[in-house]
């Protein structure tokens, strides 16, 4: 068995069932994956798992780049084919493992990944500011932009209602948010080498430099298309699980079950 040092692994559906292994993004864990992982009990083996810094692997001390949660996602898998998805950061995970593993990715699907390494991405996103970050950050600074992060994430009134515990969670988990976006200046996989069936989601009121991002990933993978969720934002996951599963993961799971499905446009 490979090693692996991640927490909260969560294996469900079918033992005998297709293996779909789901990352989440930056400042989420395992949890906020679990209304797709449950879509998918009847058709599929859903793994998914806190990564490292986050949830249960809070106490992981790193590195946090993505080549290393790469080898989490590989442990994890010990060596099952599967179908890869990541939503937001999760997405750049498992595209960098489709690309250094092509005999373990079955298929790929990926939610509005951030690409800082791009030079037009925008100073001003969450990402970009991060990404920018000063190498030298005290403890108080990463935890600020922690802080800063989720309050664009979920907004400042559901930010200001979490209880004081969880709020200093979630600050503590800046470090593991500046290491993984800072690794994210320079592009951490080679598009050419990811060969399987890729499908790149994007919501309709995507924020434009995830629509763009998200375009530009499809004109660069050979083997990618472009599936746009309506009425989703950043947090279809969540929001619209149903869609999510329906639109991105199934037509994986079932190559000749027919396109995206119904209200989806690709």
């Amino acid at each position: 068995m490979i090693p692996t040092t991640v927490e909260a692994v969560s294996w469900t559906g079918p033992a005998d069932g297709p293996v779909v292994a789901l990352v989440h993004g930056a400042m989420d864990r395992a949890a906020g994956l679990a209304r797709i992982a449950r879509r998918l009990d009847d058709r599929a083996r859903a793994v998914r798992y806190d990564r490292r810094g986050y949830g249960h692997s809070v106490g992981h001390p790193g590195p946090f780049t993505v080549s290393d949660h790469v080898d989490d996602l590989l442990g994890v898998l010990d060596g099952r084919p599967a179908v890869l998805v990541g939503h937001s950061l999760g997405g750049v995970v498992v595209l960098a493992a489709a690309a250094r593993r092509p005999d373990l990715a079955l298929g790929v699907a990926v939610y509005e990944p951030p690409t800082p390494w791009v030079e037009w991405w925008p100073s001003d996103s969450s990402s970009g500011r991060t990404a920018q970050a000063a190498d030298d950050l005290t403890t108080e600074e990463t935890e600020d932009l922690a802080e800063r992060f989720m309050r664009r994430l979920i907004g400042n009134r559901r930010w200001e209602e979490l209880p004081d515990r969880t709020r200093r969670i979630r600050r503590s988990e800046g470090r593991v948010l500046v290491g993984e976006l800072r690794d994210l200046r320079h592009e951490p996989f080679e598009t050419a080498r990811i060969r399987c069936p890729v499908i790149v989601g994007m919501g309709e009121h995507a924020r434009p430099h995830h629509r763009r991002a998200s375009e530009e990933l499809v004109a660069t993978i050979g083997s990618a298309r472009l599936v746009e969720l309506p009425g989703c934002h950043h947090d279809a996951h969540t929001g619209h699980p149903a869609l999510f599963v329906e639109a991105l993961i199934v037509p994986l799971l079932d190559p000749t079950g027919g396109g995206a499905g119904p209200g989806v446009s690709s």
